[in-house]
């Protein structure tokens, strides 16, 4: 068996490696600074559709975790990424927020209620009855469907809040047409995101906290992974899953060590 290379690049998720509820998990801010030290690339990412990565640096930095806003990457990046390849100088109406409003303007997307090429759904706290019944008709008159990601809820001070997948379900039920969901565990999320930092997959690694997202967008994607036991996933629960990661650790602090000597893991 061929040896494993030397860690180049870095990817992790945000929510449940980073911070959780806004608050630095142990050890965060040390694996940002021996990064940014070793000059090796590395890019945040998050499936939350609702900040820009502008948004996103004010509320790590003030968590004390200080990332670059060219070191973020958002599912609503990626979508807008993926629509300008797709159909560039598009059209399309937005269930959604800023960071997903800006990224499409950012590709030279038009965004409109009128015969648009996309109905696009993203994230937001504030689920309009009349936007959903709007995309709900658009599509139904043509408008290709989709989604920033496919996770059904997201986590709030007072419990589960509803997110894009289980909104996404509720337009699928009432047009009979599944979106495209651009974000984890779709690897082109990975994908894009390498392209990004100009790295390649046999040497990156994806540290995150889930097993059914990021975990296997890394694995379908080509990365080597390490799981960290800060999030929604217990040791437990690993067992049930058909694929492991190449690691697991207890938080990104025992991830640090690693930054630093360059790796291999695997």
């Amino acid at each position: 068996m061929t040896q494993p290379q030397p860690i180049e690049s870095w990817l992790t998720d945000m929510d449940g490696v980073l911070v959780h509820e806004e608050h630095a998990i142990p050890g965060a801010a040390d694996f940002i600074a021996a990064l940014r030290e070793s000059g090796r690339p590395f890019l945040v990412l998050t499936n939350n559709s609702i900040y820009t990565a502008r948004d996103l640096r004010a509320r790590l930095l003030a968590s004390g975790i200080d990332v670059p806003e060219e070191a973020i990457w958002t599912s609503a990046m990626a979508t807008a990424q993926f629509l300008a390849a797709q159909r560039p100088q598009g059209t399309a109406y937005v269930v959604g927020e800023a960071g997903l409003t800006t990224a499409l303007h950012d590709v030279g997307y038009i965004l409109t209620s009128r015969h648009p090429d996309y109905v696009v759904l993203g994230e937001t706290r504030t689920y309009s009855f009349e936007q959903i019944t709007q995309a709900i008709r658009l599509i139904e008159k043509g408008a290709r469907f989709i989604a920033t990601n496919p996770d059904p809820s997201g986590p709030s001070t007072e419990g589960k809040l509803p997110a894009t997948g289980s909104v996404a379900a509720l337009i699928s039920t009432a047009t009979g047409r599944k979106p495209y969901f651009v974000g984890k565990p779709n690897p082109l999320m990975m994908r894009s995101a390498l392209n990004q930092i100009d790295a390649h997959s046999e040497s990156t690694v994806m540290i995150g906290d889930r097993m059914d997202t990021d975990m296997v967008s890394g694995l379908e994607a080509g990365l080597r992974t390490i799981l960290v036991l800060t999030g929604s996933t217990t040791p437990e629960m690993v067992e049930r899953f058909p694929y492991r990661p190449t690691a697991v650790m207890d938080s990104i602090a025992d991830v640090v060590p690693l930054v630093e000597s360059g790796g291999p893991i695997g």
